[in-house]
């Protein structure tokens, strides 16, 4: 599943309306907690959905793609963060089972994580939705565009990598989505602005996971 192109990115400038972004603005509302891991209401469900806004263009990025982990960010003056040149390799699943290939387990809240073989991590997508204009003033994410045909980059290598390739700045305004390949090497600096970057991620994939694991939502 590549939908995103050679550069390993695609935007949807102003899929999601002011109604549109109504739930994920409520799920976002999570005081100074940073990348907290959420279930959708239903109301967050239905856009998600194949008959929702974002449900809808992502089916025709990726036919049979879903959503299988959400996790909100909220990045202000009273909680700012860095984080350095990285690519994301977990997954979230239900319940922990030793399956061949699955390693890394951890467990965050009620969820349990680990990181699954590269073939799934090829396989799928994060998609960002946009609750606020974004620039590099306020903490946009930065992209390393093509990083995703690496394939797994060990971490310390992720910096020198990225800035082989060169990074992009994820400039967003409100209702403004972006959707990566999921291996796509990315980072994000802090805000020097007081002005609000609260932002969801989705993770989508379009397979099942070996049995006994399934995806957490």
């Amino acid at each position: 599943m590549h939908p995103t192109s050679h550069s390993g990115h695609v935007w949807l400038r102003g899929l999601l309306s002011d109604a549109d972004l109504a739930p994920f603005e409520r799920a976002a509302d999570l005081g100074a907690r940073p990348g907290a891991r959420l279930v959708p209401d239903a109301a967050l469900r239905a856009v998600l959905s194949p008959d929702g806004p974002l449900g809808h263009a992502i089916a025709g990025l990726a036919p049979g793609a879903r959503p299988v982990r959400l996790v909100a960010f909220d990045k202000r003056p009273e909680a700012n963060w860095v984080v350095p040149w990285h690519q994301d390799r977990v997954i979230a699943v239900r319940a922990r089972a030793e399956v061949p290939g699955f390693t890394a387990w951890s467990r965050k809240g009620d969820t349990w994580h680990c990181e699954p073989p590269e073939t799934i991590l090829a396989a799928m997508l994060f998609v960002r939705v946009h609750l606020d204009d974004q620039d590099d003033r306020n903490g946009a994410m930065q992209i390393a565009p093509g990083s995703h045909r690496l394939g797994k980059v060990p971490a310390a290598e992720a910096a020198r990598r990225a800035e082989e390739i060169g990074g992009l700045s994820c400039a967003a305004a409100r209702g403004d989505v972006l959707v990566l390949d999921m291996l796509t090497l990315h980072r994000s600096l802090p805000s020097t602005s007081s002005a609000p970057r609260r932002t969801l991620r989705i993770d989508y994939a379009a397979t099942d996971l070996p049995p006994p694991l399934e995806w957490a939502l």
